[in-house]
């Protein structure tokens, strides 16, 4: 699967400077690609579910790339 398998949104050229708008994008991009995921209320709690598992494996690679440099 590569980036053409998806479509593009607006945002899709927007160059992203932070965590913050990374989350963004991928919160809004997930909203895009899958509205059957979002519900009558409009929370998304499969997006969320995404969203705490990027933010788990960040820092699992945060933590891993500390203890890399106290070696």
């Amino acid at each position: 699967m590569n980036a053409n398998d998806f479509p593009a949104t607006s945002s899709s050229t927007v160059e992203i400077h932070s965590y913050a708008e990374l989350q963004q994008r991928i919160h809004d991009d997930l909203r895009v690609q899958h509205p059957e995921w979002v519900e009558p209320d409009g929370n998304c709690p499969t997006c969320e579910s995404y969203e705490r598992r990027l933010a788990e494996s960040i820092d699992l690679f945060r933590s891993g790339i500390s203890n890399l440099a106290a070696a």
